[in-house]
């Protein structure tokens, strides 16, 4: 997409260009990665997905922790930015600048991924214990905060102890990322249980306004930055179903690819199945259409 501001960032799935010195456009895509790779192809309504529910729980959030979200309708956008409304509508967002906490807050209450892996080598998740026999997809006792160092486009975070983060940025900073990330994920949780939904963990954003207040930023709890699970089918043991793109990763463990980019391109029926677990995910969670997310912005 091209428009007449400043690119400021370009990442995985999102675009960010400065409106002003207080404000900024953040454009999520259809792009879609995997194992680190952009693939060049992209899922379509993804960006509009992401950015529709990112919308609606900052909203649910609003009373645990302030968020930089200005408005997401195109009409109230700049004025300079008026003649692209059509490819902007549903997928951007006018935030306030934040200066972000170099620190991935990642809140989990079930064991997958990264925190599995070090769980089977050591028994613990960011150098925190944890009971003996879980499994991939055990439910853990309590919600932990476990978070990763934020890496550059095409690397991996890295899981760090919280010590780690106390060293980075102080103790007291550090003890408030901990319990805004666990306060949001305990929010996210409980309205996802509500509709039969398993929040497995999730991933924030959070940096300080011109005031110094820490808020909210980037996208939150989307099927790109969280794991949600079908509650009616969860099974520890084995890799859980889930409402994101594991259609895709699916297919491509499937095609032989040896995960170096640029990938391959996807078939039609793969894109469409992934698409439809994202528009599930925003309507189970939201209770609202897809569509009136479109049509609102």
């Amino acid at each position: 997409m091209t428009l007449p501001l400043r690119l400021v960032a370009k990442g995985k799935v999102r675009e960010l260009y400065e409106v002003d010195d207080q404000h900024l456009l953040l454009v999520a895509s259809d792009r879609l990665s995997a194992y680190d790779v952009v693939l060049p192809t992209g899922v379509p309504d993804k960006g509009a997905v992401l950015t529709g529910l990112s919308v609606w729980w900052f909203a649910q959030l609003a009373d645990l922790v302030p968020n930089h979200l200005v408005t997401a309708r195109t009409s109230e956008f700049p004025d300079v930015l008026q003649p692209y409304a059509e490819q902007l509508r549903g997928r951007s967002m006018l935030c306030r600048r934040l200066e972000m906490v170099p620190v991935e807050c990642v809140a989990r209450g079930y064991l997958t991924g990264s925190g599995l892996k070090e769980y089977v080598a050591s028994g613990t998740v960011c150098e925190q214990p944890l009971p003996p026999g879980l499994e991939d997809g055990s439910k853990l006792p309590e919600p932990v905060f476990t978070p990763a160092t934020k890496a550059a486009v095409g690397d991996h975070d890295e899981n760090v102890s919280y010590d780690a983060v106390v060293e980075q940025v102080g103790a007291e900073l550090a003890a408030e990322l901990r319990r805004v990330t666990l306060a949001v994920y305990a929010r996210g949780a409980s309205l996802a249980a509500e509709r039969g939904i398993l929040l497995a963990d999730t991933k924030l954003e959070l940096g300080h306004d011109r005031a110094g207040v820490l808020t909210l930023g980037d996208e939150v709890l989307t099927p790109d930055s969280s794991r949600f699970w079908p509650a009616d089918v969860w099974q520890p043991g084995r890799a859980q179903p889930s409402y994101d793109k594991q259609f895709v990763r699916d297919w491509l463990d499937a095609s032989g690819w040896d995960r170096t980019a640029p990938g391959p391109e996807l078939p039609d029926d793969v894109l469409e199945r992934t698409r439809e677990k994202y528009v599930e995910a925003y309507e189970r969670l939201t209770g609202s259409s897809f569509d009136s997310w479109l049509r609102g912005t």
